[in-house]
């Protein structure tokens, strides 16, 4: 598993000691993201992968493997940092149930990050991110305000000069705005870990039970997702 975002970090900036990394996760995108940094937020190394529907399969070995490579105990991380989407169903469900999973198994906080705030980190102020909605409809994200469902056929109305980030919709969206789309993702990782520190330093920390994606599209004939969470013990 390799990528954009595959590259060795400093193991000697962390030790095997429980409580020192924070882990990230996201898998919104056809790329898997695994990601480790430090409890400030910076990143120490992160891997990722085509997601193809394999996420069940791949997901907790290739975080296994991440942490053994930096010589890390499986309990090392401190706290989890989850992308919550938009995305489409199955990467999300997969990505936030294993976050759920170990943060409730190693009793540390979750926080979910919205994909989309950590892909415009280091965008212009204003970019607009252009995603994959099914097979043929695209969702239009502009900072701050609620996603937009572009129908097939249809064209976003963009102001003249306003930067287009495209992730995912090769052949539906200008090879620019696809550039642009695999630099942000390759700073997904880090962007995470920064979006998640932050949150964590002020104690704004998610709920298991309460965190729920933010899904693009729901598998045929599913109208709504349903039900509750109940879990053995207070994870906090």
């Amino acid at each position: 598993m390799s990528g954009a975002q595959d590259r060795p970090g400093d193991a000697a900036a962390i030790d095997g000691r429980r409580g020192t990394t924070i882990l990230a996760i996201d898998s919104a995108t056809t790329r898997v993201v695994v990601a480790v940094g430090t409890l400030s937020g910076d990143l120490v190394d992160a891997t990722d992968w085509p997601a193809g529907y394999r996420h069940g399969e791949t997901l907790l070995p290739a975080i296994a493997a991440l942490l053994e490579r930096l010589e890390l105990a499986p309990t090392a991380p401190a706290a989890i940092v989850v992308g919550t989407g938009p995305g489409a169903f199955t990467g999300l469900r997969v990505g936030i149930a294993t976050a759920k999973g170990l943060a409730h198994a190693l009793r540390v906080p979750l926080v979910g990050v919205p994909t989309t705030d950590a892909l415009f980190a280091g965008a212009a102020p204003d970019a607009v991110l252009l995603l994959p909605a099914g097979p043929s409809d695209r969702l239009l994200v502009r900072r701050g305000e609620p996603a937009r469902l572009v129908r097939a056929g249809e064209e976003p109305e963009l102001p003249a000069g306003r930067s287009l980030i495209a992730l995912d919709l090769q052949g539906r969206a200008p090879d620019d705005a696809l550039d642009r789309g695999e630099t942000a993702r390759a700073g997904l990782g880090a962007s995470l870990l920064a979006i998640g520190a932050a949150r964590l330093a002020a104690g704004d920390v998610d709920d298991l039970a309460d965190l729920v994606p933010d899904y693009v599209t729901l598998p045929r004939g599913v109208r709504t997702e349903g039900g509750e969470v109940s879990w053995s013990r207070d994870p906090r």
